[in-house]
């Protein structure tokens, strides 16, 4: 210990006396030690962190799959990218079932799915202020007994809140009582209406408890129990419908239980509860229902839908940090050889007077790893201010809270503790072997004649120039892949949406939760549509129920009149007359949706190109009707027009579009319950050319003429919309930017460095070349040669390097090809001005030796 602290101070005074070195090799490695912890700070937070509850390793998930939607039918996991007949989301009556008969639970809570929120108007009851907008979760009732926690203020759900004919209560979340309600503590007991509907706050969650999911988008403000569900939803309710899965299921396991067990036991009464609906399974559910399989998964980290959607660009990124990190090592690696080779003889004096090679070793490893803890403890700060700036540009820019805290938490701290330490052996390695070869013989004959033959200095020469290919192919690798991931971003924001982007506006309102009833809903469409179209400069306004590039799209398969089987799956959406013109989408064959398609009317839609020649092929499509399955309905609309393709997220797939004043009855309660949401529309386009100032301020004024208590979400222009829809890809693409060239900037400053260095060792050998006469641009030409001999290899092992990366990403990638010329031509080319920029210094110093000054030295 007295040794290691002698070795440390010494470490110390060595880096004190060369402040400028150790400035530049902090910097250097908090900026490779930084990436790297602040993506780790966002892996861990997203994918490896436990739920902040009770004893997460006892809690077990019903089922595997993590699902946005919830699912219609007895059959799951048959498409959309799952498991075949994987079964991992149940109906509230499935769930009593399991709840009841499964007595290896401690305690079995539902919630809701994914992102299927229940979208919840606020006010105090009594209060005349405007209503404002929250996210509520349904939950059993022994939703938060079965976590363990406790309630910050008032009380928590009991299995008697979540009773038929119960009075209608809520919790609210620790983040929302904080953040909209200054920590107000006569918020528990009080009476809001949600929804219009009177509840009372029992209770305040606790700090850091954020609920059993986490997503990048609408985490629950307020927590309602299950049998509130039809009095929020009405006649679109789902608690009652034994065909629609819509919960996820976490228990406590007794201790001694067995998991696979109680998976085999839970398969049983699954198959129980589905032998029971055999009656009411369509063909195809009773071909498959045998053939169900549920598995038992892990609970503690509750199910994450931001775990599935960002896992493969965390790691993407974590992956190019760690290149940084790896060019930042190889640097300080050069760093230190240089300098220790100018240190050489006092190292020959140590061990003239006895230090052993072990003790020489050490005192190099030990200045090593007091830079790499220096450069950790400043890398902390570079990782915090990474993972918030990570956070605003694929998250929180969204104007969206996700329970996601980029300060550096315990193991984050430890991770940063150990990439330093092992960062500083990593670079210390060759400074120490360089220093244990040090010769007695040479601090007695001096050190300055015969190096030239010194082996340990051409194998410190070899060393340097092998580190330096190093960092130009890890270079090479991040610059492409930079590129590669840039240009897939433009191909993706600049490709052919179908229609014209400029000059389009979405307003996003929410008619549901503003109490809307349905018979009301297109005389009001239709006044805002009119208070919208007299602001000056607006030439058409649409409705939507969800607009391209801003939502999702109901697909479901579709029967074609006079066909005996079912065709394919097409999505769909419902609109008002003027959304084709707003939009600039153009009908191509027949005419679009106009007023006199109402209620009194036949039921018609227009379909887009894809549809038409996917169900029609050559045969025109006008006249022709179709329907959701099943075949009965295939008569239900008749096609009076064509427009061309828009892309509303997925690519071109084939569309239907259905008129908002007109509705049609179905018998199935899950295709009724579609009908009814799908006239609550919640986009309004506004065609808008020229851009006029103030439009968003005199939108919301109009709406705000229409109806006081219309919930208005907010005004973009198209061009934000499309920003918003490739957060994640523009995250990832300014991310690993911004490490290509972190790490081609260290890349030419150690080019630099070993340049130099050999320029000065070489110096006695440029003055007898000029004394014989070269010339200075022979000079330049050498010490160039030199230089661009190490980064040719580096780019020849480079390129395949970046070839394979591009492989490796290739699902990140739009219109881009792996072994793309241009981008590997670019990221060469960018390597290659480096070089030449690192070089010419040292280079025309060169040319600046004196010939005798040279001789006379030698």
């Amino acid at each position: 210990m007295r040794t290691l602290i002698q070795d440390s101070r010494y470490g110390l005074r060595r880096l004190r006396k060369s402040p400028g070195f150790t400035a530049v090799a902090v910097l250097t490695l908090a900026l490779g030690i930084g990436a790297t912890t602040s993506i780790f700070t966002l892996v861990h937070q997203v994918m490896l962190r436990s739920l902040p509850v009770a004893e997460p390793g006892q809690l077990w998930r019903v089922g595997d799959a993590v699902r946005c939607c919830y699912s219609d039918g007895y059959t799951q996991g048959n498409g959309n990218g799952l498991p075949q007949n994987e079964w991992s989301l149940f109906s509230w009556q499935a769930y009593k079932l399991l709840r009841t008969t499964t007595p290896a639970f401690e305690q079995l809570a539902a919630f809701q799915i994914g992102e299927a929120n229940a979208h919840l108007s606020v006010r105090r009851a009594g209060s005349q202020a405007p209503v404002a907008t929250a996210n509520g979760e349904y939950v059993s009732g022994n939703f938060f007994e079965t976590f363990g926690i406790s309630s910050w203020r008032g009380r928590l759900f009991t299995d008697a809140d979540d009773r038929e004919g119960a009075p209608p209560v809520a919790v609210m979340s620790f983040h929302t009582w904080q953040g909209n309600y200054g920590s107000d503590p006569s918020v528990v007991g009080a009476a809001y209406d949600l929804n219009g509907y009177p509840f009372t706050i029992i209770g305040v969650g606790p700090p850091g408890f954020f609920g059993a999911k986490i997503a990048d988008s609408d985490m629950p403000d307020f927590w309602l129990p299950l049998t509130t569900e039809p009095l929020i939803a009405g006649a679109t309710s789902r608690l009652r419908n034994a065909r629609l899965a819509w919960l996820d299921l976490i228990g406590r396991v007794r201790p001694g239980t067995n998991p696979k067990t109680l998976e085999a036991e839970l398969q049983v009464r699954l198959h129980q509860w589905l032998a029971s609906h055999v009656a009411d399974m369509t063909s195809q559910e009773k071909a498959l229902w045998e053939r169900q399989t549920l598995h038992l998964t892990p609970g503690g980290a509750g199910v994450s839908l931001m775990r599935e959607n960002y896992k493969e660009a965390l790691w993407l990124l974590l992956m190019a940090a760690a290149c940084v990190l790896l060019v930042a090592c190889a640097n300080i690696a050069n760093l230190l050889l240089a300098r220790g080779l100018k240190d050489r003889r006092q190292m020959a004096l140590r061990a003239a007077l006895g230090a052993s090679r072990a003790r020489l070793a050490r005192k190099a490893l030990a200045e090593s790893l007091t830079l790499s803890v220096f450069g950790a403890v400043v890398g902390i700060a570079v990782a915090y201010a990474g993972a918030r700036l990570i956070l605003h540009l694929a998250i929180t820019g969204q104007d969206t809270w996700v329970p996601v805290n980029p300060a550096p938490s315990a193991p984050v701290l430890l991770f940063a503790l150990g990439i330093s330490l092992f960062t500083g052996v990593a670079f210390g390695i060759a400074p120490a072997w360089m220093a244990s070869l040090a010769n007695p013989i040479e601090a007695l004959r001096g050190v300055n004649r015969g190096v030239a033959a010194s082996r340990g200095v051409l194998g410190t020469a070899a060393t340097q120039k092998t580190l330096v290919i190093v960092q130009a192919s890890v270079s090479v690798v991040l610059l492409s892949a930079a590129a590669m991931l840039g240009q897939s971003l433009r191909n993706m924001e600049h490709r052919n949406f179908g229609f014209d982007t400029d000059g389009r506006y979405l307003v996003s309102i929410d008619p549901r939760i503003s109490g809307y009833r349905q018979e009301q809903l297109v005389p009001r469409f239709r006044e805002i549509e009119e208070r919208l179209q007299s602001i000056p400069g607006v030439r058409m306004v649409g409705g939507v129920l969800e607009a391209p590039l801003n939502g999702w799209v109901w697909p479901h398969d579709i029967g074609v009149e006079g066909k005996t089987e079912e065709e394919g799956s097409s999505g769909w959406t419902r609109i008002t007359p003027g959304f084709f013109e707003a939009l600039g989408d153009k009908i191509v064959m027949g005419r679009p949706i106009s007023d006199e398609d109402n209620a009194d009317t036949r039921p018609v839609a227009v379909v887009n190109e894809t549809f038409a020649k996917r169900f029609f092929g050559k045969e025109s499509p006008i006249g022709q009707h179709f329907g959701p399955v099943p075949q009965k309905n295939a008569g239900m609309y008749e096609i009076v027009g064509v427009a061309s393709d828009v892309d509303f997220g997925d690519g071109l797939e084939p569309m239907y579009f259905l008129p908002e004043a007109q509705s049609t009855q179905f018998d199935d309660p899950e295709s009724e319950e579609r009908e009814v949401s799908s006239h609550y529309l919640y986009n309004i386009v506004i065609w808008v050319p020229g851009k006029p100032p103030g439009l968003e301020m005199r939108v919301e004024s109009a709406l705000a003429n229409v109806d006081q208590n219309l919930v208005v979400h907010g005004v973009k222009s198209y061009s934000e919309v499309i920003h918003a829809d490739f957060a994640q890809q523009s995250m990832i693409s300014s991310l690993t930017l911004l490490f290509g060239a972190v790490g081609l900037a260290v890349a030419a400053v150690g080019l630099y460095g070993v340049t130099a260095y050999g320029v000065e060792q070489r110096t006695s050998e440029i003055g007898v070349r000029m004394a014989l006469g070269a010339n200075r641009g022979s000079v330049v030409a050498m010490v160039l040669r030199e230089a661009f001999s190490q980064v040719g290899v580096g780019l020849a092992l480079g390129i395949p390097g970046a070839i394979g990366v591009g492989h490796l990403i290739a699902r990140q990638l739009f219109g881009v090809r792996p072994w793309d010329p241009l981008m590997l031509s670019g990221a060469a080319l960018l390597l290659v001005l480096a070089t030449l920029s690192a070089a010419v210094i040292p280079a025309r110093r060169a040319t600046r030796v004196d010939p005798m000054v040279a001789l006379r030295h030698e």
